[in-house]
């Protein structure tokens, strides 16, 4: 039991800097504290005591403001940083070397009994009020940002911020194949489509701002390949003669543009009734 103690304390010393000695971690770490109880509630909970045991549970939580059901199964060298507003349920498993910080859920989204809460492998670090919802595993060294929600399995290595929980990192990421694209020319794409892609660094991990770059980089593909078929198309026929693209006037977006503009479809004004004035406020500055 002194073992355990002694590496639960260790534990802290090595994930919070701010932890300066053995003392100061005993009496002032809630998140200790609440593991120290919930390791005397889960031996009552296999030992069959379930209200001692949920009772002690109930006092850790008005003691610490971390509610850990007893029936959860907890690794070693376990750490909860600040703590306050943790929520670990029933059926959770935690491995080792795991780190929550406040505001977690381990929760379940259905009311079945069985397996209904997430299973942290070893070395799993979890941001500042995130959720993690349902039956699944989340994999060894996972890594989830602050405030993310994860209603799915989540690979080794990976680390998965948003909401919906995206991953953004893999430990073995996909091998991505070197596009011969130009640079400028990438960029004149951008602007004409009027996305700002490169705002951010290809190497920050947004999900939704990758996704663009890979459209555009397919639609520069296209472009240049259309193009190497019309001069294809040039040199076989002398008399064949490639047409300009129609150009793209404001005028044909603007019932789009209004309904962007009101947040209702057929409520705004058209670009005829933005461009000329009503009777209503020529009458009032005449008056």
């Amino acid at each position: 039991m002194f073992q355990r103690l002694r590496e639960d304390i260790n534990s802290v010393f090595d994930r919070d800097p701010a932890a300066r000695n053995f003392l100061e971690v005993l009496t002032n770490y809630p998140g200790l504290h609440a593991l120290l109880l919930h390791r005397c509630g889960h031996w009552l909970w296999k030992k069959n005591f379930k209200w001692l045991a949920r009772t002690l549970s109930t006092f850790s939580r008005w003691l610490t403001g971390i509610e850990i059901h007893p029936g959860a199964t907890i690794g070693r060298r376990f750490f909860i940083d600040h703590g306050m507003g943790v929520v670990i349920g029933e059926t959770a498993q935690v491995g080792d070397n795991v780190t929550l910080y406040q505001g977690v859920t381990l929760g379940g989204t259905s009311w079945n009994k069985g397996k209904r809460h997430p299973t942290l492998e070893d070395g799993v670090i979890v941001g500042a009020g995130a959720k993690i919802l349902g039956p699944f595993t989340v994999g060894a060294g996972a890594k989830i940002g602050s405030n993310a929600v994860v209603t799915k399995e989540v690979p080794a290595g990976a680390t998965v911020v948003g909401i919906p929980g995206k991953i953004v990192k893999r430990a073995a990421p996909d091998m991505e194949e070197a596009l011969d694209i130009d640079p400028a020319r990438r960029e004149a794409i951008c602007q004409k489509f009027g996305f700002d892609a490169y705002g951010v660094s290809q190497d920050m991990p947004d999900p939704v701002a990758r996704s663009m770059q890979a459209m555009l980089d397919h639609m520069h593909a296209v472009d240049e390949r259309i193009e190497r078929m019309c001069s294809t198309l040039r040199k076989l026929d002398a008399n064949y003669r490639d047409g300009q693209l129609p150009a793209l006037r404001d005028e044909d977006f603007a019932d789009i543009l209004d309904e962007n503009d009101t947040g209702c479809p057929g409520l705004g004004h058209t670009a005829q009734e933005r461009s000329s004035p009503s009777p209503e406020s020529s009458t009032t500055r005449n008056s």
